[in-house]
């Protein structure tokens, strides 16, 4: 407990500078599997070069560090450097832009419990944690995924999940990093908006006694939650300020006023849907304990694939588009958002 203790001044400050005013998250730690995903949707190979390639357009477009605090990493792309032989992580550290690093193993199925999800990743997770931080990382993501549908999410898969989150979270403390825990209640299925505040403010309520068990220092994490909205088959879907009163209206129930900040995923919403629901929150002006912030994969880079379709020749064109959805999400966080400033030139 001693190391904890001697280095949670580093810890609070990393994570205060995570969740920066007028900054959030981009997640650029797609696994193997979704990376190819992306890129299979502008006809892009996913090789190595292309995947590194890829990345580099992201972690050099210039300016953006005004709006992005820090960027997660996935295994391949700390050890990945520019064309010119910088790694990535110093790229990043030379933008002021904190380097992060998901090193779970994914979602498994959860035996016995049909239609729920483990995360692996925690035999050997310490020594790679350490590497980890030698390679720059400064912060670490572990993505925990709980499914509404009939008769779940069971109390075991919750509590599962929770207990590994907080393992997760203690190894990281002890390493040095700071842990975002990421307990996703996915959107998927017919589920009201009442019903996901519901599993989400359970699943974050048994988040919390977990890291509490575990002796983790609440003001050296970040919570990376899902924001509370109809799932995608429900035949009523709430609009932004529903979502924002409901969603902070949980989190005042289950977040402890010690955690510096929550960088909302945008899951599965459309890069537009992720900007004004998060506007929204900001936008009433309520005197919160937390900043209320973005960690955001695609709804940062679906606009900026588009553009770059793998081409050389549209690299400049690519990272406009980064820049302007980084900066829509910069307003964002002080909830000055509009949906004039989607045409404006980036």
């Amino acid at each position: 407990m001693g190391s904890i203790l001697m280095n949670i001044d580093e810890l609070a400050s990393v994570a205060q500078a995570i969740v920066a005013k007028g900054k959030g998250i981009m997640a650029a730690d797609e696994s193997s599997g979704t990376i190819e995903k992306r890129l299979a949707s502008i006809e892009v190979e996913s090789t190595e070069e292309n995947r590194r390639g890829y990345r580099e357009l992201l972690f050099t477009t210039k300016g953006v560090e005004e709006f992005i605090s820090g960027v997660i990493l996935f295994d391949e792309t700390i050890r990945q450097s520019t064309q010119d032989g910088v790694p990535f992580p110093e790229v990043l550290k030379s933008k002021g832009i904190i380097p992060g690093i998901k090193p779970d193993k994914g979602a498994k199925a959860l035996a016995g419990f049909p239609g729920e999800k483990i995360t692996e990743g925690l035999d050997g997770l310490r020594e790679r944690l350490e590497e980890y931080r030698e390679l720059g990382a400064q912060f670490g993501k572990w993505r925990a995924v709980i499914t509404i549908g009939d008769g779940i999410p069971t109390r075991f898969c919750i509590d599962a999940n929770a207990h590994a989150l907080a393992r997760y979270a203690a190894l990281c403390q002890e390493t040095g990093l700071v842990p975002i825990v990421e307990p996703e209640v996915l959107m998927d299925g017919g589920h009201t908006i009442e019903r996901c505040e519901e599993v989400t403010e359970v699943t974050l309520k048994r988040l919390y006694d977990a890291l509490l068990e575990h002796r983790v220092v609440l003001e050296g994490t970040i919570l990376k939650p899902n924001m509370v909205i109809s799932g995608k088959e429900c035949p009523e879907q709430a609009g932004p300020e529903q979502i924002a009163e409901a969603t902070i209206r949980c989190f005042q129930r289950a977040v402890p006023a010690e955690v510096p900040g929550i960088t909302f995923l945008s899951g599965g919403q459309t890069p537009e849907q992720a900007t004004e629901n998060l506007n929204a929150m900001n936008a009433m002006g309520l005197d919160l304990p937390w900043e209320l912030s973005f960690s955001y994969g695609r709804a940062l880079q679906e606009p900026v694939l588009k553009a770059w379709k793998g081409e050389e020749a549209n690299v400049s064109a690519a990272q406009k588009a980064y820049y302007h959805r980084a900066r829509l999400n910069g307003a964002a966080r002080y909830g000055k958002y509009t949906k004039e400033m989607e045409a404006e030139a980036a």
